[in-house]
């Protein structure tokens, strides 16, 4: 047990060239200035040419991706914490992996929304978390009544390495049913898409919606067109495994020993940014709810826009997107006021007054209600680094 005057030494061998890795590290860099401070021992580049380094530093505990366990850091017999990648490790550590069918869940209701019919999965092989999201994204698309197309990479092809698999993944795309949206198991593998699509002279969107995870700004903005993505909450549970491993230094009984990254929001891109309703009504029922988003718009100002009974446009919005016009203009306004809160640097209240709902109180409990926290929380929670 360490004393309490002794600064702990932590070693964080994450990669930081991804935003996963980068969030996970501000997660403990928080704990830390909280209730330390600690020390911390990282490589920047070669996470496996720090092992031998690390060894002779003698860390307190180890913050670390399972595919870098070594018989010498099993030996050192340290609290360790395994940033789950790979499948193949089968160490009694406590791990941080992803909530693979809640990502997907998310995934395949954005893209049954946007009113698609065809949909497909591109994932890396050797992989338990890709192979993951994709088994659930064709269940959730199964249960609304959708085949999901799967992408099986080649056995001969060396450790998902983009030079030769390209070839492979251009034709499976070109093969598809167009219009169709492809979740992609993260960015890395949307941008790999977006450039096949690009090459091939496909429509992004129209002929093909692309949505990636992780949200990496890097990637998904380098993307041509940006990259739509799922963002999850890694800096929160890079504070819970630095919570958790100091207790397992101070030797304190832990009862969670499980760390579950979840899905926060998708960020919409331009490369999902798409209404493939083939029902005129609807379109432009819809389209009118996203013009007028800010304003205090009812359901019988949505149907008055259409020559059809309000009857008749409730069956075809369930038909076609599967909510109600009541729920779509919900959807619509919080989508909107989530992406300011996230996007944009304007205070809460310049935001509140964009619309037009009676008082900022009203908008708070509005929010609230549809999100279950308040719009300061979700902003600190989902953009680090804003404390408006």
């Amino acid at each position: 047990m360490n004393s309490k005057n002794k600064m702990k030494k932590i070693g964080l061998l994450v990669e930081t060239s991804r935003e996963f890795g980068r969030q996970l590290i501000m997660g403990v860099a928080r704990y830390s200035r909280i209730h330390g401070p600690w020390t911390f021992y990282k490589e920047p580049i070669d996470l496996k040419s720090a092992i031998p380094n690390l060894t002779r530093w003698k860390p307190d505990g180890l913050i670390i991706r399972d595919s870098l366990i070594t018989e010498e850091l099993l030996k050192m017999k340290i609290p360790t914490i395994l940033a789950i990648h790979c499948s193949s490790q089968s160490h009694k550590f406590p791990v941080i992996r992803t909530d693979s069918a809640s990502i997907a869940e998310m995934a395949s209701k954005h893209l049954i929304e946007k009113g698609l019919k065809n949909f497909a999965f591109c994932g890396f092989k050797d992989y338990d978390w890709s192979e993951q999201r994709g088994l659930n994204f064709c269940k959730f698309n199964e249960e609304a009544g959708y085949r999901t197309y799967v992408y099986a990479p080649p056995t001969c092809i060396p450790n998902n390495e983009w030079e030769y698999e390209h070839k492979y993944i251009s034709k499976w795309i070109n093969d598809l049913p167009k219009p169709i949206g492809i979740f992609a198991c993260n960015d890395d593998r949307g941008q790999h898409i977006l450039e096949v699509c690009k090459e091939s002279n496909l429509k992004v969107p129209e002929d093909v919606a692309v949505v990636g995870v992780d949200n990496d700004p890097l990637i998904c903005d380098i993307s041509d067109p940006p990259l739509t993505s799922i963002a999850l909450n890694v800096e929160p549970a890079g504070y819970e495994a630095a919570k958790l491993i100091d207790n397992m230094i101070e030797g304190r009984e832990v009862s969670n020993k499980h760390i579950l990254v979840t899905p926060s929001l998708l960020v919409q891109r331009q490369s999902s940014d798409i209404l493939a309703v083939n029902d005129a009504d609807v379109a432009q029922a819809i389209q009118f709810i996203i013009n007028n988003a800010k304003n205090k718009i009812l359901v019988e100002d949505v149907v008055r826009t259409t020559r059809i009974s309000k009857r008749t446009l409730e069956r075809k919005f369930k038909q076609t997107i599967h909510r109600s016009i009541y729920n779509e203009i919900q959807f619509v306004r919080i989508s909107l006021i989530s992406k300011l809160l996230i996007e944009t640097n304007l205070s809460i209240s310049k935001i509140t007054s964009l619309f037009d709902f009676t008082d900022m109180e009203h908008i708070s409990r509005y929010f609230k209600r549809e999100k279950g926290v308040g719009l300061r929380e979700f902003r600190k929670y989902h953009k680090p680094g804003s404390f408006n």
